[in-house]
């Protein structure tokens, strides 16, 4: 750990926590990297690159209609490694070769995973050097879904990815956003490096052994919430549920047993973390309220509305032409963190808030530490450009409670998983039986596979 105090940033001494890269958990791994059909193989280029810089050995498999996208001459030059296409292949199937790569892998990952393909692996089927890989490997499994955004919210599309999460295959993503065929919605296969950074993080997390009843168990809640307005409108926030993600992620590769309760995003479940989805404020309380006396830790990392509707309107709002106004009554919502610091003393774990402000956040913070009785309060304004929501990079003020005072640390601007290593760090050190020192060389409990969350990030109605 190399910690460095020459620069400034809020007026404030800088304290920046230097971590390794993630991705050297992937120096030696061994990958087999499986490419059907779809528009997005041509990225598969970029997997295979971010990949052999990690010095993460890789083996391709196409499937026929992978290569009309990209061609195999590519992809060997790449990896330098001649790529496998045909099950038949007399050459390589002279020692049973589909068997022996099967057993060379240390992990497979198919990106795309299209449609079709998804469909014939739930059916176990094996008429192709892909469909058999699967069946004969017994190395854990990872997939990049793609497709267009209809066919992902087929029924049928579901049914099979949850059968392959129940399968143990982990998912990672699909995202949202412009499709090759003009279509706007979920179906895009996660970037390259997304996808590269997830399989690190399988590796990171593979090695160390579960020990679930001596992990300390943590709840954070991540994202936004949704108040409904009508059946087409909600009141919500551009929370993107990016920074709580890294904490559970980070949290579960210390060893914690996490618990995530998440608002509607566009996010993959981190590995060990179990995931528990919600919309509104009112469902995240519930949750929340429920979980908080069996931790050790609670972090309110969500962008809670403040506010709902008095009473949502049973069918839309139309617009009219005698008024250019539209007035809505808003109750408060209930307030999660303050009533997770109000539970007995028996019942009361370790409490960390989020701010998120705008001016004077220092202050701000060091108030609702205050008021809301918190033992620690993580604050970043978020008017700084390129930072805080929606952004993967984020800096933030620290302040927490200790038996001499209130102390506080200045995390600069800096990759959100790396901000949220250094506040875990802080955090389970506030846990009276189980010091951070400890905690770090403890494992970590084995990953619960769930189908991504299909709930878009936001929407055309949604009201902020």
């Amino acid at each position: 750990m190399v910690l460095t105090f020459n620069k400034r940033y809020m007026g404030l001494p800088i304290m920046a926590l230097l971590t390794p890269s993630p991705l050297t958990s992937l120096a030696g791994k061994r990958l087999l990297l499986g490419i059907s059909a779809g528009i997005a193989a041509y990225k598969s280029a970029l997997i295979v690159r971010l990949l052999k810089q990690a010095d993460c050995e890789v083996r391709v498999v196409m499937t026929e209609g992978a290569q009309a996208f990209i061609t195999p001459l590519t992809l060997q030059a790449l990896s330098g490694e001649p790529v496998r296409t045909s099950l038949l292949d007399p050459e390589a199937e002279a020692g049973m070769g589909h068997i022996e790569l099967a057993r060379w892998a240390d992990a497979v990952l198919i990106a795309p995973a299209t449609a079709d393909l998804i469909a014939r692996l739930v059916h176990g089927m094996a008429d192709d050097l892909l469909t058999t890989l699967c069946l004969a490997c017994e190395a854990p499994k990872l997939m990049a879904p793609a497709m267009n955004q209809a066919m992902w919210r087929h029924p049928a599309t579901q049914r099979n990815v949850a059968q392959l999460a129940n399968d143990g295959w982990q998912l990672i993503g699909p995202a949202a956003g412009d499709q090759a065929c003009g279509d706007v919605g979920p179906g895009r296969m996660s970037e390259p490096e997304v996808i590269v950074d997830f399989l690190a993080q399988h590796f990171a997390y593979a090695a160390k052994s579960p020990t679930p009843t001596s992990a300390p168990h943590i709840v954070i809640t991540a994202g936004p919430t949704r108040e409904a307005l009508d059946p087409v409108r909600y009141l919500s926030n551009h929370s993107s549920g990016k920074m709580g993600y890294a904490l559970a992620a980070e949290a579960a590769a210390q060893g914690a047993r996490v618990t995530l309760i998440s608002g509607p995003v566009n996010l993959p479940t981190p590995h060990g973390v179990e995931r528990i989805d919600v919309e509104t404020a009112a469902q995240m309380h519930h949750e929340a309220l429920a979980l908080a006396p069996q931790a050790g830790l609670f972090i309110g990392c969500a962008a809670v509305a403040d506010y709902r509707a008095a009473s949502a309107a049973e069918h839309k709002i139309k617009k009219t032409d005698d008024s250019d106004t539209l007035t809505l009554t808003l109750v408060k919502n209930p307030d999660i963190i303050a009533d997770v610091s109000a539970l007995p003393a028996d019942q009361r774990p370790i409490v960390m808030g989020f701010a998120a402000e705008t001016q004077d956040v220092a202050r701000y913070a060091e108030d609702k530490l205050t008021r809301k009785g918190l033992d620690m309060i993580v604050a970043n304004d978020v008017s700084q450009q390129g930072l805080g929501f929606g952004s993967d990079n984020n800096a933030a003020l620290l302040l927490w409670r200790s038996a001499t005072g209130t102390k506080q640390l200045v995390a600069p601007p800096q990759p959100k998983t790396q901000l949220a290593a250094l506040i875990i760090h802080h955090a389970l050190s506030l846990l009276p039986s189980q010091p951070a020192s400890q905690l770090l060389s403890q494992p970590r409990s084995q990953p619960r596979s769930q189908p991504p969350s299909q709930l878009p990030s936001q929407s055309p109605g949604e009201l902020s």
